[in-house]
């Protein structure tokens, strides 16, 4: 059988989208990125674990804050170059901004607006 990881289309430089996506809302919590290894560690673990472009390495959702990422289901688009990751985010805080989602813009007359409030501080998340 070959390598389920092998389905997946990776970019030239080994890395997909990854989109979190609350598991019981549908609402879209954050986007990041992904490489064989993440995927495989989120798989093996049960929790997000993403490829962070920034550090150059795998991180772990939630490994400074504790707002993990339990996996609920994992889904591919029809050109197997995006995954979908269906969660139960834990601490109800998605966003390094401390907001439940990343997507806490909206664009209104041509301005962009906070929406969406601050759940905690993030200089209560991040240490």
């Amino acid at each position: 059988m070959t390598d389920w990881l092998d389905h997946i289309h990776w970019s030239a430089d080994g890395l997909l989208p990854a989109i979190a996506q609350d598991a019981d809302n549908g609402d879209i919590l954050m986007v990041a990125w992904m490489d064989r290894a993440a995927l495989a560690k989120t798989v093996e673990i049960g929790e997000a674990v993403y490829f962070s472009r920034s550090r150059q390495r795998l991180w772990h959702k939630g490994e400074e804050s504790g707002h993990t990422q339990q996996i609920v289901e994992i889904r591919t688009d029809c050109d197997q170059d995006v995954i979908l990751l269906k969660v139960r985010q834990q601490g109800g805080i998605a966003c390094h901004t401390g907001r439940r989602s990343c997507f806490f813009e909206k664009l209104v007359d041509g301005v962009w607006q906070s929406v969406d409030p601050v759940l905690k501080d993030p200089k209560e998340i991040y240490k």
